[in-house]
């Protein structure tokens, strides 16, 4: 039973000890199947989102599902406690439970006390070892304790640190795309003088954007749980609705093509698929997709009546759906796993951006000249469609 209980506790601490590095300190994606990190989330994630879901109001639905993220931290962090606690515990009674209990009592149940109040570094001096194996494991886990707190401490900053940078570049593209972003309207903002100029170094952007999201989401892919700040927003839907503008210009759908709508869609879907395998998610390539030949055609209608110069035909379509082809089957595995809605290709209604809704919000202001695409009007196309600039002064 000793030798059971020796070998199990070994395995217990040098487990989460690796997991732990691996979750934490190791700058890459972390392998196995059989992780400690990767069975607490498959086995809390599906749970925690099918409550989630069954709440009809979508605010609430986001409010609880976006507990989710920082509560699994907590939580993981707790597990990882638990079982090193537990491996002590079970080496302690492997050694014979060597200790002096004021109590005169002995047995597991004491070996499980001198484990916690050593591993968070309490020093009760209540129970004392009495040889010299028991004291050497005593340093031993007292050291760990202590260690396991220092790389905790400075695993928060560096999380939030690499949420908030993710999220910056998703509210930047509120008042150019939309809220959800689509890439209809990131194309028909952009139809001002120079627009194409400022099209070209807003996808030069996030091509940055979508590398330092692979690096920090494959390094802490927790991250990829904790969702924005606002309900039509997600790293997701912006990914997503950056792949779609890319697309478009790529297959030549747009008079102009630039050379970095192509390095975009590149890093992009490079994220989109790394992040999949990450989550270890398989495409689903058997889904309807998102765009129809009938939406193509008003997605078309829609970019030339704000004045940019397109070329519709029938290969633009065919090179559009290939492109389609390589990300959509990921995004929509992502996107029901996480439930993280896709942004669709054109604006399914009428709606405000979220910058616009918190000034109607606050004293009623930003209501004014909106364009059709924000304010009243029950047509998907509105013709003409004045761009965002056309009524707002920046």
């Amino acid at each position: 039973m000793r030798t059971l209980a020796f070998f199990v506790g070994v395995v217990c601490v040098l487990v989460v000890l690796l997991d732990a590095f691996q979750t934490i300190i190791l700058p890459r994606r972390a392998g196995g199947r059989l992780r400690l990190t990767r069975l607490f989330y498959l086995a809390t994630w599906k749970p925690w989102s099918f409550i989630g879901r069954r709440f009809g109001s979508s605010r609430r639905r986001e409010r609880i599902l976006s507990f989710y993220g920082p509560f699994s931290l907590i939580l993981l962090l707790v597990v990882w406690a638990g079982a090193m606690l537990l491996g002590f515990g079970l080496l302690f009674f492997a050694l014979g439970s060597p200790f002096a209990d004021l109590r005169r009592q002995s047995g597991f149940p004491t070996d499980l006390y001198v484990s916690g109040t050593t591993i968070f570094t309490l020093g009760l001096g209540d129970v004392t070892p009495l040889n010299p194996w028991g004291r050497a494991l005593v340093i031993l886990e007292s050291g760990l304790g202590l260690g396991f707190l220092a790389v905790v401490m400075g695993y928060f900053p560096v999380l939030y640190a690499a949420f908030s940078r993710r999220e910056v570049s998703i509210s930047l593209l509120d008042s150019r795309a939309g809220s959800p972003p689509t890439a209809t309207e990131l194309i028909r903002r952009h139809s001002y003088p120079g627009g194409d100029l400022a099209l070209s170094v807003l996808l030069k952007e996030m091509e940055r954007w979508t590398a330092e999201l692979l690096e920090s989401h494959i390094s802490y892919p927790l991250l990829c749980y904790f969702r924005s700040q606002h309900t039509s927003q997600s790293w997701l839907a912006a990914l997503t609705a950056i792949l779609d503008a890319s697309s478009l210009m790529i297959a030549g759908v747009l008079k102009e093509e630039t050379r970095q709508a192509q390095l975009t869609f590149a890093m992009a879907r490079h994220a989109l698929v790394d992040l999949t395998q990450v989550l270890s998610l398989r495409p689903l390539n058997n889904s309807p997709g998102r765009l129809s030949a009938n939406l193509y055609e008003m997605v078309c209608k829609a970019i030339s009546q704000s004045g940019v110069v397109t070329r519709e035909n029938d290969r633009s379509f065919e090179r559009l759906r290939e492109l389609r082809a390589l990300y959509e089957g990921y995004a929509e595995a992502l996107s029901e796993y996480l439930y993280m809605p896709l942004p669709p290709w054109l604006a399914e209604r009428p709606h405000k951006d979220d910058w616009l809704t918190v000034a109607r919000e606050q004293a009623g202001a930003g209501a004014g000249n909106l364009p059709p695409a924000y304010g009243a009007g029950t047509e998907t196309v509105p013709a003409p469609i004045p761009t965002l600039f056309d009524h707002h002064d920046f």
